[in-house]
């Protein structure tokens, strides 16, 4: 279960951005809302869900950025760039798109978690030196790099590595670091690379294997960012399976047929030559197969590809962020889909949805509580992005925040930004007077669109 996410230099989040996954204090209007997974004595408390609202290039995509970003940062292991990207994020594999291109001199990118699993309270944070936006050639640096396991610090890492209380994670040490501590400590201290991570090297090797396996199955399989909305293609795993063949995912189509579809089932074929799996519309009268995307709405096609990923959250209490949750969805489906995850008997292993969206049928207090309703605003001249809670704002006053209020009104008279007014009319105006359906172009210096930065 997520609790805390924060980044700080990331793309138009130039402060520290903080997104939190705890409910806010004094709330208490749907409580039905709050997760709890409890540890020894204490009980951390988390949200079901989480809205993020703003105009376009708010920065709300990059919010779901930082956490891909950061994610693939950990999974790797080090702050080098790579050619293979797991999502359309380029950011991943190159870094250099990270820092806020407003920098006059290089500052430091941070990242920060909080999540809770099994008997674990998991505190990761990572602050690196990628130089200055798209300066490829600059000499990447880990500036610091810490580790907290239920309020106890295991490491922190600056030039040089101090380690604290490996005591309380005794169970979790290797047999050999238990017989040669002293040494460990030694080599590791000695041995610090300047782009690699500690806690995915040094540390998994010679202090605890099974604790960094632990964190990274957590980020793995319980920590699911889709980076953007047409990403979302799921191929089936057919494992042992003949070409030509068409296969039915009994569960899916179930789903599918709920949903609505233009055919009798839908299914995956395997081509004769043993490739991917297609997703398709299938005939049965007819015995004729014909790819999905040509056949079924793409809405259709979308929410059986997301489908799966909605299931796995909540069998096995996974976080499922989102990019755009709602393009092309009807707004119904999506309420009913929300309404899974805040549902006790469905959602019984803490899982999470959090997505970004301009629908705004979900300001309302009886669906989401105040604290699951996010904002983002850029600011106009500087260009920066600012994150908030609706939780935020105070319960009194002529500004004040209450369940009572019609969220949906307030929200789009501007009483909690992360909105703006968008007029084209004169542009259309001078254009049509002009008569001028295309615009001129002008030169402002020279430069070079590269595909690869």
């Amino acid at each position: 279960m997520l609790l805390q996410f924060k980044t700080e230099n990331f793309k138009s989040f130039l402060d520290e951005m903080n997104f939190s996954m705890t409910p806010a204090p004094k709330q208490k209007d749907l409580e039905y809302s709050i997760l709890e997974h409890k540890i020894g004595n204490k009980t951390y408390k988390g949200l079901c869900s989480a809205i993020i609202y703003g105009p376009n290039a708010s920065g709300k995509t990059n919010i779901i950025s930082a956490m891909d970003v950061f994610k693939e940062i950990i999974l790797k292991g080090n702050i080098r760039n790579s050619d293979e990207l797991r999502s359309p994020n380029i950011s991943e594999g190159k870094l250099e798109l990270i820092p806020n291109n407003l920098n006059k001199c290089p500052k430091p990118t941070k990242f920060y978690i909080r999540f809770v699993e099994g008997d674990l309270l998991v505190e990761y944070e990572l602050n690196i030196d990628l130089g200055l936006f798209l300066d490829r050639n600059y000499q990447r640096k880990i500036k610091f790099e810490s580790l907290r396991i239920n309020d106890k610090t295991i490491y922190e890492r600056t030039d040089k590595i101090e380690f604290f209380n490996l005591k309380s994670i005794e169970k979790y040490l290797i047999n050999e670091f238990r017989e040669n501590e002293e040494s460990a400590k030694s080599i590791a201290r000695n041995n610090l690379n300047e782009t690699e991570l500690f806690l995915t090297n040094g540390f998994k090797m010679m202090f605890s294997s099974k604790l960094v396996s632990f964190i990274l199955e957590w980020f793995e399989e319980k920590f699911i960012v889709i980076y953007r909305a047409d990403a979302t293609e799921i191929k089936s795993k057919l494992d042992n399976t003949k070409g030509g063949k068409i296969f039915i995912n009994r569960t899916t189509n179930e789903a599918a047929k709920l949903f609505g579809i233009n055919s009798n089932a839908l299914g995956y074929v395997v081509p004769e030559d043993g490739g991917e799996p297609q997703l398709c519309s299938i005939f049965k009268d007819n015995g004729v197969a014909i790819p999905a995307k040509h056949f079924e709405s793409y809405g259709t096609v979308r929410f059986i590809n997301m489908f799966p990923l909605i299931l796995k959250s909540l069998v096995e209490g996974s976080v499922l962020v989102l990019d755009e949750f709602d393009a092309n969805i009807h707004p119904m489906a999506l309420m009913n889909i929300i309404n899974l995850f805040h549902d006790d008997d469905i959602n019984k292993k803490n899982a999470q949805l959090i997505f970004n969206t301009h629908n705004p049928i979900f300001l309302n207090a009886n669906i989401v509580r105040r604290d699951e309703i996010k904002f983002v605003e850029r600011d106009d001249e500087t260009h920066l992005s600012t994150h908030y809670s609706l939780s935020d704002f105070k319960t009194s006053g002529s500004n004040g925040v209450r369940k009572a209020n019609d969220y949906l009104k307030h929200y789009f008279l501007g009483r909690y930004g992360a909105i703006k007014d968008i007029d084209f009319y004169d542009l259309f105006e001078t254009l049509i007077k002009d008569n001028s359906s295309e615009d001129d172009l002008y030169e402002i210096g020279r430069a070079s669109c590269r595909e690869r930065v």
